[in-house]
């Protein structure tokens, strides 16, 4: 990045932080205002910047950095200045589809090479004019085409009070008062634990999943994303992720994406193995659901712990759905904004109406129950393209 490119960029996040914040950028980011600033980018464009990035970013230009120069990537500085432009609301595939040459950003840098200093007012008052501008713009396009701007809900779970968690729209299904109770044990995060139950069909077992969080799916297509801090499933059927449901008593047809530890191959010897698994259930009346995914993530040896450690420090679960079809993403790594891989494809007339978060170990009873703990959620909803 050359110094012209710096200044702009420069810019560029102090614009970005002074519509977030609505005051200049004098001191560096704090943990719990970095996690703002990203939901806030989250929330207005569908894009992600990671919380620990954008705090790097103010130490950098505020000279706490040690002298570590910050070079975000090209699709880091797109998002930042979709955010400070008002761009309509996308997501990763979208604008790999219709825009991967950036072109926010580089209109962005053309226009504002010099760095200069903003007088507050002058922001608030841009900020003001590009939101009615963009207002006009969506209810044009309401009236034009008949659909509205992409909606999108998040969550970062710092707050886990039943009554906090009913007015965001979640719900608790089999509830186990015991282990719902350390829900905030580790804070800023959502703790669902490995408790005995399964939705997979079985002759002499309900189906049921204890603290099942679920909540409504707002349109026929939409893009679900959760993230997981730390979770190293250990025993057998020990999983946790995303379902989608069409109702919430199993009886309807359902599909599980999941994060889980495999370790029964009938009867042949192989490595233990933690999978990404994908499960699809017709309902009630049929009694074998179809796995869609079963891919390893590790194999598990007597030196790969760390490794492994190191690589679920971050991982995410991503659904998109657009008409019959639905495509399973996985991210995991060191650091939270690592790339997401597609895992499977599958088309189905399944229409979801619930999405829930779980942990669950199967219906065995021989071990231990651990946490799975989530960090964030994310739905968007819009049109269907296909």
């Amino acid at each position: 990045m050359n110094k012209k490119e710096t200044a702009a960029y420069r810019r560029l996040f102090e614009e970005a932080y002074m519509i977030c914040f609505g005051v200049r950028l004098r001191v560096s980011l704090t943990e719990s205002e970095s996690k703002r600033f990203s939901n806030e980018i989250l929330e207005r464009t569908g894009l992600v910047i990671g919380w620990k990035s954008l705090k790097n970013y103010s130490q950098y230009f505020l000279g706490d950095s040690s002298g570590r120069e910050e070079n975000p990537s090209v699709a880091t500085l797109d998002t930042l200045a979709r955010y400070v432009t008002g761009a309509p609301p996308t997501d990763e595939p979208q604008r790999k589809d219709n825009e991967s040459h950036y072109p926010y950003w580089f209109n962005y840098r053309d226009k504002n090479r010099e760095p200069a200093v903003v007088h507050p007012g002058r922001i608030r008052y841009a900020v003001i004019t590009a939101s009615v501008v963009l207002l006009l713009a969506v209810i044009a396009i309401v009236f034009m085409n008949g659909s509205a701007k992409r909606l999108i809900f998040t969550d970062d779970f710092h707050s886990l009070a039943d009554d906090s968690l009913n007015a965001r729209g979640w719900r608790v299904i089999s509830k186990d008062e015991n282990y719902w109770s350390r829900r905030d044990e580790t804070p800023g995060l959502l703790s669902l634990f490995t408790l005995r139950g399964d939705n997979w069909p079985d002759s002499g077992q309900a189906p049921r999943i204890r603290n099942l969080l679920v909540r409504k799916i707002p349109s026929d297509c939409f893009t679900a994303e959760v993230h997981l801090r730390n979770f190293i499933p250990a025993s057998n059927w020990e999983q946790a992720g995303i379902i989608l449901l069409e109702d919430t008593t199993f009886t309807g047809r359902s599909i599980r994406f999941s994060l889980a530890y495999n370790d029964y191959f009938g009867g042949y010897p192989k490595s233990r193995q933690i999978i990404l698994q994908v499960i699809a259930s017709l309902g009630k009346d049929f009694s074998k659901p179809e796995e869609i995914a079963h891919q390893v993530v590790f194999r598990i040896g007597n030196d790969s712990s760390d490794v492994i450690g190191e690589n679920l420090q971050h991982s995410a679960l991503r659904i998109e759905k657009d008409g019959r079809t639905f495509r399973l993403l996985f991210s995991d790594g060191a650091m939270p904004n690592s790339a997401f891989t597609k895992v499977a494809t599958t088309e189905s007339d399944m229409k979801p109406r619930f999405i829930g978060l779980f942990a669950l170990k199967g219906f065995v009873r021989d071990t231990i129950c651990i946490p799975a703990r989530f960090a964030s959620f994310s739905l968007a909803s819009g049109p269907c393209k296909r």
